[in-house]
């Protein structure tokens, strides 16, 4: 596929009716906005999903604590998609509201190890898996939810 996009197919719809600003775009900050991104599970998806946290808080112009948050847990939750679950590909989901900025990822793979340990020589004595940690640290709920149709993680971040 390709694509001009920073982050992969985007099928963000902007929800209730009657929210979109110019343009049929949605009002920023509008209640109950939702982006929707499918990508591939790879290696690049990572920092792709980082450029697309950046740009759903910006353009909906919330707080920088709340960027730093959903870069950090869009990074941990894909990087997990991408080493463990051996899906083909990964879906994230925004959905915005008045108090909270709410992300699900989704993969449709099973729990795998790493075929091998981490050899950069800067993490040798780094520990590792601490990324649900951080998702957790960064937001106010966060649920795991696995079944035989993969994993979704869900993160409300409070604006």
């Amino acid at each position: 596929m390709t694509d001009a996009s920073p982050a992969g197919a985007v099928l963000g719809v902007p929800r209730p009716a009657g929210r979109e600003g110019p343009g049929g775009r949605a009002a920023p900050r509008g209640k109950g906005f939702l982006v929707v991104a499918v990508l591939p599970a790879s290696a690049r998806a990572v920092p792709r999903l980082r450029r697309l946290a950046r740009a759903v808080v910006r353009s909906h112009r919330l707080p920088e604590a709340a960027e730093e948050a959903l870069t950090v847990i869009v990074s941990e939750l894909g990087t997990n998609v991408v080493l463990h679950s051996g899906s083909p590909e990964l879906e994230v989901v925004f959905e915005i509201d008045d108090t909270s900025l709410t992300v699900r990822v989704r993969d449709c793979g099973r729990w795998r190890q790493r075929p091998a340990p981490r050899c950069e020589p800067d993490d040798m004595d780094a520990p590792f898996g601490r990324g649900l940690a951080l998702v957790d640290a960064y937001s106010v709920d966060t649920s795991v939810l696995r079944s035989a149709d993969g994993t979704q993680v869900r993160a409300v971040i409070a604006l």
